[in-house]
C-alpha cells in the first residue's frame, strides 16, 4: 500500500487523570516542544496525512500546535477514549481529502519516542480489511491500524475500552509486526516517565 493511502490519527483528548493536576500535552520537553507537538512532528516524518484529535475546548497554540495542524474538536472526550475514538473516525470517514484513505493509524499523543521509519514500516503492511499493531519483546504497543473495512464499527464505540472488542471479534484480521523500537511501548502517563525522557 502506498504511504498516503494511511491517514494518521493522533488521539490526543484525554484527561490524563493519573498523570496529576498539569496537563501533560503542554509538558516541555528537552528541546523546548510540548509533549503533544513532539509526538505530532514525529508523526508527520512518517505520514502525509495526519490529523489531531483534541477537545472542543481546547487551545491549540497552547498545546503547542501550529495554526495549520489538521484539528479533529471532539465534543465527547468526556465519555472516554472509546466514545473519542468513535467520533473522530466519524469524522475522519466524512472528510472528503481522505476518500483514498485505506486504514487509519491510531495514535496517542503522549508517545513522544515512536521512531518515523516504524511508522513507515506499519504503512507498508496495511490494508483495507487488515488490523495491524506493532510488537516489541514480545509486547503489543502504538499505533494500532485499521483498514477502512473496520471503521463503520470504531465509529460506534463507547465508553473506556476502545477497539479491544473490535480487535477479539475480528482476530482473523489482526496481525503483529514485530519491530525493534522500544518507542511503541513508551507513553508518558506519570511526571516520572517524562522526568525519565
Amino acid at each position: 500500500m502506498r504511504a498516503n493511502h494511511v491517514v494518521a490519527l493522533v488521539m490526543a483528548a484525554g484527561y490524563s487523570r493519573r498523570y496529576g493536576e498539569a496537563d501533560k500535552r503542554q509538558e516541555r520537553l528537552a528541546d523546548g516542544r510540548t509533549l503533544l507537538a513532539t509526538t505530532v512532528a514525529r508523526t508527520a516524518q512518517a505520514f502525509s496525512q495526519v490529523r489531531i484529535a483534541i477537545r472542543e475546548e481546547d487551545d491549540a497554540f497552547q498545546l503547542g500546535l501550529a495554526a495549520s495542524t489538521p484539528l479533529i474538536r471532539l465534543r465527547q472526550a468526556h465519555l472516554g477514549l472509546g466514545a473519542s475514538l468513535a467520533e473522530a473516525v466519524t469524522a475522519l470517514g466524512g472528510d472528503r481529502r481522505l476518500n483514498d484513505s485505506e486504514a487509519v493509524a491510531v495514535l496517542l499523543g503522549d508517545m513522544p519516542r515512536i521512531q518515523p521509519a516504524t511508522l513507515r514500516a506499519l504503512q507498508q503492511q496495511a490494508t483495507f480489511n487488515t488490523i495491524w499493531r506493532p510488537r516489541y519483546d514480545g509486547q503489543p504497543g502504538h499505533p494500532v491500524l485499521f483498514g477502512r473495512a473496520f471503521w463503520p464499527e470504531l465509529e460506534h464505540l463507547r465508553g473506556e475500552t476502545g477497539a479491544k472488542s473490535l480487535i477479539q471479534r475480528h482476530s482473523s484480521h489482526y496481525h503483529t509486526y514485530d519491530i525493534n523500537d522500544a518507542g511503541i511501548l513508551l507513553d508518558i502517563d506519570t511526571p516520572d516517565a517524562l522526568a525519565s525522557l
